[in-house]
This record gives structure tokens, sequence and C-alpha cells, in this order.
């Protein structure tokens, strides 16, 4: 069954994931990292940067809230099961 808390978890799973990737070791692999070779004149507007725009952020906007959600939801589980 589908519950607010479940959907509260697999939103703290999926933001764990994003704020994990690491930028030399795996989105390097893709052409993605931030050391990546200029290609010229690259295009702000592409799929490409707006998606490194988007995971750059949410590293730094989440990192303290998602320590805190994190040890929440530890307790809570601990707590609760």
């Amino acid at each position: 069954m589908l519950t607010l808390w479940n959907l509260f978890e697999a939103s703290l799973l999926c933001l764990n994931a994003v704020c994990v990737l690491h930028e030399e070791r795996f989105m390097q692999k893709m052409g993605w990292g931030s050391n990546a070779p200029n290609q010229g004149f690259e295009d702000h507007s592409s799929v490409k940067y707006q998606i490194l725009n988007l995971v750059r952020s949410i590293r730094t906007v989440t990192r303290i809230p998602l320590i805190i959600l994190n040890i929440l939801t530890i307790i809570f589980k601990l707590l609760l099961g």
C-alpha cells in the first residue's frame, strides 16, 4: 500500500542518490564532469547543462537538511520499526 511515509522515504532515497554522485568518478566517464573538455561555445540552455546545474544545486542546497532528515528517519525506523 502506498502511504505518505513511503513517498517521503522514496524522495529521501532519491535525494541521497543525487547527493552521493561523484563528479570525477561517475559523471566524468560520460563527459558530464566539471572538468570535461570544452567544445567551444557551450549552449547553457541544453538539457545536459541543465541536469548538471540541477545536480550541483541539489547538492549545495540540501546538504544540511538531508543530514537532519536522514537522522530523523533512522531514529523513527529504530523506534517504530
